[in-house]
């Protein structure tokens, strides 16, 4: 009997489930968006329930138009948009909110005020991570804050925090898991990532109860099984990972400077740091890779808010497009050097400039400015902010000379060969896309035995296409220092 690894997506704008087989290639898909919740400007939320329904549904068509039967199936893993915050009742699994969602802004006063108090020193040397609304803890001090009687509640430990793997945990074990797995831990805010457990004092400095928090074990570990009246139920959940790190371990970038680049709804370069907790002078943040028998594997981070979201912004919001493919055509009838530049801070700029007030801006129209050259801006803005992070992780010593890309934009070839150019480094597509779902399959299987370690893992990654920069520096560095101009009139109003 054939079998897979199922594989469950649950990202910032659908839900997604994937069978894979034991290679490592996509045997069936299903996807299923859900609304986005914009209470007030800059707030970002989403229905947890909404969320789960949408999981469910996936997994369910997925089963039912694949003809695979539960028993076919070797492991499940678990993937999610980190940071998403989600606190419910221990008892009833009802939420006593709305997720609040990575992009939201909400806490950036409060943020700010840690700064001015001399804080992130501290909270950095302990999590890795700087002072910012992005991260899952100041989003729950929100939610003990400001709705009522939920603190009081929290504190008599009816309460359970978690993000959304863990929130799709207890709801596929009905309440057995209470678990989350390293990545996502160091994601919050408050986990030591050096002594790998939550920190006393960061849960002091954030007023987070720790009775609210999930166990955190390894990625590849037995999270569950799934209840009966589920889809899939009886199968076994044994991987779990962040969006990002398991994009990162379905790359296969297992040695120390292999790096990664995703882009979907944002973009998240990672580089691989091996056992080396990397401390970023220049803003990048040190985060978990992936951990795997107890031992964890470090990482570089640079996380940019806007990429994907930019194209549906051109498409949604001013209507320039009617698919987001049509960029593709567009671009290639325009040149490089347009003048147009796009800097698209609509929920503040992320690393290295973390600037969670700034707001996006065009510079450089004219009269001859037209549809092509806005879109062209959009592309090219999402290469101009990954050559950010690139000359980040240059300055702290670690420049990622070749990347894997993946992600729904890294279909479109003009944006890959620009990224090469801009970036001067080697990119590389793989045959599957997919690699935060296939890293989340790789980690189910890793527990279950199908395979035996890394080295069977790293075999399965296929490239598709390398793309060589041909641009020369001149060109390069003109481009760039257009780029740069542009972020810097943004920050001066």
């Amino acid at each position: 009997m054939t079998q897979y690894l199922l594989s469950i997506d649950q990202g910032t704008t659908s839900s997604r489930a994937i069978l894979f087989t034991l290679e490592g290639r996509i045997h069936a898909v299903e996807q299923q968006e859900f609304e986005q919740i914009y209470p007030d400007s800059g707030w970002v939320e989403h229905d947890p329930e909404a969320i789960w329904e949408s999981v469910k549904a996936t997994c369910q068509a997925l089963l039912d138009n694949s003809g695979v039967d539960t028993s076919q199936i070797a492991g499940v893993g678990i993937t999610n948009q980190r940071e998403t915050t989600v606190l419910w009742d221990r008892q009833t699994g009802k939420p006593v909110y709305n997720a609040i969602v990575w992009q939201d802004r909400r806490t950036a006063g409060f943020c700010q005020q840690l700064k001015a108090d001399g804080h992130e020193p501290e909270v950095t040397g302990r999590s890795g991570l700087i002072i910012d609304p992005y991260f899952s803890a100041t989003k729950i001090r929100w939610i003990l804050d400001n709705v009522e009687g939920v603190r009081e509640r929290a504190e008599r430990g009816e309460l359970a925090f978690g993000t959304i793997d863990t929130f799709l945990l207890w709801r596929f074990t009905e309440g057995r898991s209470f678990l989350t797995d390293a990545t996502n831990a160091s994601r919050t805010m408050l986990f030591n990532i050096h002594e790998q457990r939550w920190d006393p004092q960061l849960l002091k400095l954030f007023g987070v109860p720790e009775a609210l928090l999930p166990e955190v074990r390894d990625c590849a570990s037995d999270f569950g099984t799934i209840a009966g009246g589920l889809p899939a139920a009886g199968a076994t959940i044994g991987g779990v990972a962040g969006d990002q790190q398991a994009a990162l371990f379905g790359q296969t970038c297992f040695a120390e400077g292999t790096a990664k680049s995703t882009y979907g709804t944002g973009c998240f370069l990672i580089l691989n740091t091996g056992e080396r907790a990397l401390k970023s002078e220049h803003r990048l943040l040190t985060t978990v890779g992936y951990r795997l028998n107890g031992k964890t594997t470090y990482a570089l981070e640079g996380s940019i808010f806007i990429a994907g979201a930019a194209i549906q912004w051109l498409r949604d919001g001013l209507s320039l497009i009617r698919m987001a493919d049509e960029c593709e055509m567009l671009a290639e009838q325009t040149p490089v050097d347009h003048g147009v530049y796009l800097v698209p801070a609509f929920t503040g700029l992320g690393a290295p400039h973390w600037d969670p007030k700034a707001r996006g801006a065009m510079f450089g129209l004219t009269r001859d400015t037209g549809i092509k050259e806005i879109v062209t801006a959009g592309l090219q803005s999402v290469c101009y902010q990954t050559k950010d992070l690139q000359k980040a992780m240059e300055d702290d010593g670690e420049r990622p000379v070749a990347l894997r890309v993946d992600g729904g934009m890294v279909v479109n070839n003009w944006v890959l060969q620009f990224l090469a150019d801009i970036l001067g480094a080697t990119v590389d597509r793989p045959e599957v896309i997919e690699t935060t779902a296939l890293g989340a399959a790789f980690l189910a299987g890793l527990h279950a035995g199908v395979y035996q370690g890394l080295d069977d893992i790293k075999q399965l990654w296929r490239c598709e296409r390398r793309f060589e920069p041909t641009m020369s520096k001149v060109d390069r560095d003109r481009l760039y220092d257009g780029w740069l101009e542009a972020v810097r009139r943004l920050q001066a109003n």
